[in-house]
């Protein structure tokens, strides 16, 4: 059955600041406490949705979530009105107050891992919300983003949505940032790939490593994966402690294509094996390494050269890498792009450049901006359509970012109780928009 992939953008949150708290994350580390744009952060990932759709790609849109989180503050005591309960919990406890601000659920490829009706045994397209336990700012969205979800994907006799599973360092997921498939065409029945950074209880130094063999394999049972198609493969410790806090960090697949850097996988030669095993009969895999020679780990984390989209383009015969301009401007990253698209016979053919510096300087390009959802063409028409970018929602939301947001946030300004009434007016208003409906967001429950 034919099908087609569209990549789901999360929209930047008005709250869209610089608190460096995510340890592992280089970037985020680095620009801790510098001034942040969250008008211009919101509008360069809704460029890039329209640039993507200009170029004949699906686009739909997953909305921002509530922050500050005043609900999660309340259960921690915190009382008064909404404006008061951010003052109080901002003076007495800086660190809770700054996970409750955090915009992180822009970054959508987090959100869930997505395993198409052609791979499940049932026949249904399966999503699991991830739980992001490694991280007390991303371990709020949960909730959130099943109700988002849920709401994009209605029919319940095509698309089953999970529950996030038990929040425990043992089954610690970070969703499709850790998850690949490989497949003919959209679809096609295709190879599952969850990439791990430990086992549970397995002790670790250096920096976190935020996805468990358990949780890969529990999400595989809940989806109904055959076993056969079905891989699950080590990330290499070298990768993790050099920034690439998420596989999607120095590697990335699509169709047939694993795009990868020399030193993404504990055992690179076992993975091949793995993959060429799994699409026996289906299609013909193709590996595209990058030497440690040609682009060092530090320059593939610094650039993002595979936090990128990997897609093809309609009546492309090869694929297209959607880059940050980061990669264009570091001199290894680029020199490589530049050999490899020319390359004879080549399956990456063509680079985009994109600007997403204010999510760059977060720790997140295009890659981690976006879920990517495979739908045929009947789920499609049965998932929320107004979830889905056209021209009309595109200037709707312009001219809503452009209303709501702040130009700027300095640390300073993130204790300004106003910050609150600012943030729950925008999202209410977004619920007007996009299908959200009335009682959304927690602020419209009270």
């Amino acid at each position: 059955m034919s099908g087609e992939e569209i990549n789901f953008d999360g929209l930047v949150g008005p709250t869209h600041n610089y608190a460096g708290l995510s340890e592992g994350n280089l970037a985020s580390a680095r620009n801790r406490d510098t001034i942040a744009r969250p008008r211009e952060a919101a509008l360069q990932g809704l460029a890039k949705m329209q640039q993507l759709r200009g170029l004949g790609l699906a686009q739909g849109v997953l909305p921002p979530h509530d922050r500050p989180n005043i609900a999660w503050l309340r259960s921690l005591g915190f009382a008064g009105t909404d404006a008061q309960v951010w003052e109080r919990a901002w003076a007495s406890e800086p660190t809770i107050a700054r996970a409750a601000l955090a915009s992180s659920a822009m970054w959508a490829a987090n959100a869930a891992t997505i395993s198409p009706s052609a791979d499940c045994e049932d026949g249904a397209l399966h999503a699991s919300v991830a739980n992001l336990q490694t991280m007390l700012h991303r371990s709020l969205e949960a909730q959130q983003t099943e109700r988002a979800l849920k709401r994009l994907l209605q029919d319940t006799s095509r698309f089953t949505v999970h529950e996030a599973l038990l929040p425990h360092d043992a089954l610690s997921d970070e969703g499709a940032a850790n998850h690949m498939r490989m497949s003919a065409a959209p679809g096609a029945p295709g190879v599952e790939i969850f990439v791990y950074g430990r086992e549970a209880q397995e002790p670790r130094a250096g920096f976190p490593a935020r996805q468990t063999l358990e949780a890969c394999r529990a999400l595989a049972r809940r989806h109904g994966l055959a076993s056969a198609r079905t891989i699950f493969a080590r990330q290499a410790g070298e990768a993790i402690d050099a920034g690439a806090f998420h596989n999607d960090v120095v590697a990335v697949a699509h169709a047939h294509v694993l795009f990868h850097h020399e030193h993404a996988f504990a055992d690179k030669a076992a993975l091949y094996a793995d993959i060429r095993a799994g699409a026996r009969g289906l299609f013909d895999p193709v590996f595209v390494e990058v030497p440690a020679a040609r682009v060092r780990l530090e320059d593939a984390v610094s650039s993002y050269l595979f936090n990128a989209q990997l897609v093809r383009l309609p009546g492309a015969s090869s694929l297209t890498l959607i880059a940050p301009s980061e990669v264009r401007e570091n001199n290894s990253t680029s020199a490589f792009v530049r050999e490899m698209i020319a390359a004879p016979g080549t399956s990456i053919g063509d680079v985009i450049y994109v600007d997403v510096r204010e999510s760059m300087r977060n720790g997140g390009g295009p890659a981690c901006l976006r879920l990517r959802v495979e739908m045929t063409a009947d789920e499609r028409a049965a998932a929320n359509a107004g979830f889905f970018l056209d021209d009309a929602l595109a200037q709707n939301l312009e001219a809503w970012i452009t209303t709501h947001y702040r130009e700027e946030l300095a640390p300073g300004d993130l204790s300004d109780p106003a910050l609150v009434d600012e943030t729950q007016t925008a999202l209410d208003a977004l619920t007007r928009i996009l299908p959200l409906g009335g009682d959304f967001y927690p602020f419209q429950r009270v």
